[in-house]
């Protein structure tokens, strides 16, 4: 039989002539924070912190792992793939039929599976800009037009989404809070925008990050869902990655009318959620006080970054999340590699289109800490010069 020859150059290796999907083409591979082990390993530090991902610096409730470990014992079995005690959970807690319940590997799976459901040829998926990449992933991967409307001084932009919705916006994607800013739709915006979505599109509304959320104005898009809701093209997106700190265990979760997850269960894959991760969720959602924890020490270490910031001179978007973007000047991503080299994680915000930022997780009160001095002594050094010619730069930033 005759070799085959190397095929067109769709990164495959020579001999293969398989060729990939047109729609692959314009996809980058997702480039996530560099975990502590790879740090420590490639610049040989011992005492490594991250703050790059938006981590519960907390860890998991410790009945979480309790219930994790509890389920180590039955892992020979496949866990059941409908999530049965998982999603009735979830749906007490919101007041909804186990119907208005998908469970997914993580928020990404979610976003991955609406696309999957729901777009054809011709649609458009509308988000903003800047925000999370993967919705603008979601429609590269099915090989459809992506929009964004530009946020205006870090806010959204109400007036310009509603003039960006055309008979062909399909999927109309918004973090709330936003990530990488950390702003929010207020209640009154939320109903406006429900107001002008035409019925043959989705509204996502992708709270990974609301239970961090303390201003009043903010409203959950978890009251348009439901039976009685006067909004069944509303879904709401979960996870228990942030303030559950089950990140590793990968479990999200969205709501919506039954019609939109009965679609979301054809193209769900058997099995998504493993049986550890779902029992640590169920367990996860009972510690009110681990979580009453998280969200005392996100505030105060809130406070502490924003006093910290203001001091060296450094601006910051206000957050309503476990993160607050703050703008370190035309060196941005300079400054993130030297942090990396004395064992300070954070995330250049660069990806989001925004190079002269960068998204920093609020972390303990000694992580905060080691954070600030370290930012005390890598900015003078990047923009050339002692303490006090930094303290002169302040202002150009």
């Amino acid at each position: 039989m005759e070799q085959w020859k190397s095929g067109r150059s769709s990164g495959c290796e020579s001999g293969c002539k398989v060729a990939m999907r047109k729609a692959l083409e314009r996809i980058e591979p997702y480039s996530p924070g560099k975990p502590i082990e790879e740090v420590q390993r490639e610049l040989g530090i011992r005492e490594v912190i991250k703050l790059a991902s938006n981590e519960n610096p907390l860890g998991p409730s410790p009945k979480a792992i309790e219930a994790a470990l509890s389920a180590l014992r039955r892992v020979s079995f496949y866990p059941d793939s409908r999530g049965h005690d998982l999603k009735d959970a979830i749906a007490r807690r919101y007041g909804l039929s186990p119907e208005n319940v998908c469970l997914g590997n993580g928020a990404d799976e979610i976003i991955r599976m609406l696309a999957e459901a729901f777009l054809e040829e011709g649609d458009i998926v509308l988000s903003v800009e800047p925000t999370f990449t993967q919705y603008k992933f979601a429609a590269d991967l099915m090989g459809q037009s992506y929009m964004s409307v530009p946020l205006i001084d870090m806010q959204f932009d109400i007036d310009g989404l509603k003039d960006a919705i055309t008979s062909r916006t399909k999927l109309i994607f918004i973090s709330n809070p936003n990530n990488p800013t950390g702003s929010i739709l207020r209640g009154d915006q939320l109903a406006t925008l429900i107001s002008f979505i035409p019925e043959t599109a989705l509204l996502v509304l992708d709270e990974a990050y609301a239970d961090y959320v303390t201003d009043k104005d903010f409203q959950s898009g978890s009251r348009y869902v439901g039976p009685a809701s006067a909004a069944p093209n509303v879904v709401v997106v979960r996870t228990f990655s942030k303030l559950y700190g089950l990140a590793g265990l990968r479990v999200g979760y969205c709501l919506g009318h039954s019609r939109i997850i009965a679609a979301l269960e054809r193209v769900r894959s058997p099995f998504n959620v493993n049986l550890v991760a779902q029992a640590a969720a169920i367990a996860a959602l009972d510690d009110h006080e681990h979580v009453e924890r998280t969200i005392a020490l996100n505030e105060s270490g809130k406070s502490f970054l924003y006093r910290e910031f203001e001091r060296l001179g450094l601006d910051y978007v206000p957050t309503e999340a476990n993160f607050i973007l703050v703008r370190l000047g035309a060196r941005a991503r300079e400054v993130c590699q030297h942090l990396l080299r004395v064992g300070v994680i954070i995330r250049s915000a660069h990806i989001f289109g925004l190079n002269e930022y960068a998204r920093i997780t609020i972390g303990t009160a000694g992580e905060n800490k080691r954070l600030v001095s370290a930012l005390e002594d890598v900015l003078p050094a990047v923009y050339g010069g002692n303490r006090r010619e930094w303290q002169s730069l302040k202002n150009a930033l």
